[in-house]
């Protein structure tokens, strides 16, 4: 999920270069900011935040004996 956010993020600061424009706010949103966000964001997910929990099943799917032993 955070991935996907850093690659909006990063979308939006490249079609605001692309647009040359800073929103009316130039020291709030310019591109090195939205970029800074969108690199905060991305090593977030990097690092693991945001993963979810992977429960305690240690990666078993299924239940009970499995398919095609005996």
């Amino acid at each position: 999920m955070l991935a996907i956010l850093a690659a909006i993020v990063f979308g939006f600061a490249l079609l605001l270069d692309f647009l040359n424009t800073n929103l009316g706010a130039p020291d709030l949103f310019n591109n090195w900011t939205l970029a800074l966000i969108g690199f905060l964001l991305l090593s977030l997910y990097l690092a693991g935040v945001g993963s979810g929990s992977r429960g305690g099943g240690g990666g078993r799917w299924y239940r009970g004996r499995r398919p095609g032993r005996g």
